[in-house]
C-alpha cells in the first residue's frame, strides 16, 4: 500500500452492507509511502495513527508539485 498526504483512505466493513469509513491522510511516516498513516476521520474529525488492514484502500488524488 502506498499513500501521500492528501489522499483518501477508505475502510470497508467486513460484513455485507456494513458501514464504510473514510479519512484524509494528513501524515505519512515512511519515505516510501507505506503505513502507518496519520489520518483525520471524516465522520468524527478525530485524528490518529492507523495501520490499515486488507479491508482498506487508498484513493489517490492529483497533488500539486512544489515550485522550484
Amino acid at each position: 500500500m502506498y499513500a501521500e498526504v492528501g489522499d483518501r483512505l477508505v475502510v470497508h466493513d467486513r460484513h455485507v452492507g456494513g458501514p464504510v469509513r473514510d479519512a484524509e491522510i494528513i501524515g505519512v511516516r515512511n519515505a516510501d509511502g507505506s503505513p502507518p498513516y496519520v489520518v483525520r476521520w471524516s465522520d468524527t474529525g478525530q485524528e490518529g495513527l492507523l495501520y490499515p488492514g486488507d479491508d482498506a484502500e487508498v484513493q489517490h488524488f492529483e497533488h500539486p508539485r512544489p515550485a522550484r
